[in-house]
């Protein structure tokens, strides 16, 4: 539990620092709104293309191992990124970054679902979503905090004093391996055109409206398609369809979160973009402003975990998304003299509405699995809500490049930028009031 609360704490901190210090990485390296989304986005692609494979090395050579060399190749890159001077290399060990966090991302939900017997999973869940959202909570004060007193390189450096105190815990508490799927073989077939279609569903999506885009996005689709096809025909799958094909509460929990995050995760990056460019606040206020959604989620989570031991899970999930679409409704009206009130109010809304979703959505899915899928169930989790967030900033590219283009954002282009930030946010609403059919179209978790 100290082990795995502990590094699921440092990566959500670095990844909600990294928003506030935008503006000031776009400034230094003279990035424009599109590359500034691939600073986000990079990292995102990365860990979604290697979830699903490493969640399966995971069940087959052992989940503590992989999770210890996630902490070790997460705190590496970050030592690499904070050293990075042009943009091309902030996003290439960023994606090096994202290979760190799948490690962590697709064992430490499973190594918890090992070790605590069904009756204690949601309040562990519920510990553990706490943790992540305590990081997100941190990460946007503490990003704001450095990047205006010893800018945007510290918040990477300070990763790496986390991750060796993590990595000291995992060789001291953490004992014993986790393997039930030892002797199978890992899909390389299958890994690789999973992989390189998400790459290139994402990439089109930056290259829209222009011909190669719907072409590249085509590609991607095609490529799903073999991927799901040869997943079927394989002795040894990466990703067991069978769990989507005879689960109903899996594959409705899979889309819920998947729609959840997609509607969610851009809301703090258009947010940071918004308080320092529109309203002229520094990455300090700013980052303090942001925190309002992550800490009613880190209050609210263990709640919300205790709740679903005892009603179905559907309920309280469906219930979340519904507050948290009410939450998005607002910023689609979000302008110039719009008050610093408004947006507070919202941003709560919103994560009192995920608290209420994210770990019951997470019990009804490990408690729709066997323990040999524990593992694989926990990296589709981890993978739906990594392409969720990987979509999410894909519609804030596309919109940027309608209404933008290649540009910096400036004094001059603030008019379009703002309404890039109302599209976004009509399409943020629409996909999580559809979220709500999805997550009550799951069924009953218990019998």
């Amino acid at each position: 539990m100290l082990a795995t609360t502990l590094a699921s704490f440092l990566t959500p901190v670095m990844g909600s620092s990294i928003n506030v210090a935008l503006p000031s990485i776009g400034q230094e390296l003279m990035m424009d709104a599109v590359l500034l989304g691939w600073v986000a986005t990079s990292y995102l692609l990365a860990s979604s293309m290697t979830l699903v494979p490493i969640g399966r090395l995971a069940d087959i050579y052992g989940r503590k191992r992989v999770f210890t060399y996630g902490v070790v190749t997460f705190t590496v890159s970050s030592a690499l990124t904070a050293l990075a001077n042009s943009a091309a290399m902030l996003i290439g060990f960023r994606v090096l970054q994202g290979i760190g966090g799948a490690m962590l991302f697709s064992t430490a939900v499973a190594i918890l679902t090992s070790v605590f017997p069904p009756e204690e999973r949601g309040r562990v869940l519920g510990i553990n979503a706490a943790a992540v959202y305590t990081g997100l909570s941190v990460g946007p004060f503490v990003g704001g905090l450095l990047t205006q007193h010893f800018g945007w390189r510290s918040i990477f450096w300070v990763n790496v004093p986390l991750g060796l105190i993590v990595l000291f815990f995992i060789l001291w508490k953490l004992q014993g391996e986790w393997a039930e799927a030892k002797g199978e073989k890992l899909d390389i077939v299958g890994s690789t055109v999973y992989g390189l279609s998400l790459v290139a569903v994402m990439y089109g999506f930056t290259r829209l409206p222009q011909v190669s885009g719907v072409g590249l996005i085509l590609i991607g689709a095609i490529g799903a398609a073999a991927f799901v096809r040869w997943e079927l025909k394989t002795n040894s799958p990466v990703l067991n369809i069978a769990l989507f094909r005879r689960n109903t509460v899996f594959a409705m929990s899979s889309l819920a979160a998947l729609i959840n995050y997609s509607a969610t995760f851009a809301v703090a990056f258009l947010l940071s973009l918004y308080l320092q460019y529109i309203k002229g606040f520094s990455p300090q206020i700013a980052g303090i402003v942001l925190v309002t959604s992550p800490v009613l989620q880190a209050v609210f989570s263990p709640l919300a975990g205790r709740l679903s031991d005892r009603v179905e899970p559907r309920v309280v999930a469906s219930i979340g998304m519904a507050i948290s679409a009410i939450g998005l409704v607002p910023f689609i009206f979000l302008g110039e003299e719009s008050s610093l009130s408004f947006v507070i109010a919202s941003l709560a809304v919103i994560g009192f509405g995920f608290a209420l979703f994210a770990s019951p959505n997470t019990n009804a899915v490990m408690s729709s699995v066997e323990r040999r899928s524990y593992g694989v169930a926990s990296a589709v989790l981890a993978t739906v809500r990594q392409i969720g967030m990987t979509f999410s900033m894909g519609v804030v590219m596309l919109v940027f490049v309608i209404y933008l283009g290649r540009v910096q954002i400036t004094p001059e282009y603030y008019a379009p930028f703002l309404s890039s930030l109302n599209t976004a946010f009509i399409v943020f609403a629409a996909l999580c009031f559809l979220g709500i059919f999805a997550s009550l179209a799951r069924g009953k978790v218990r019998g």
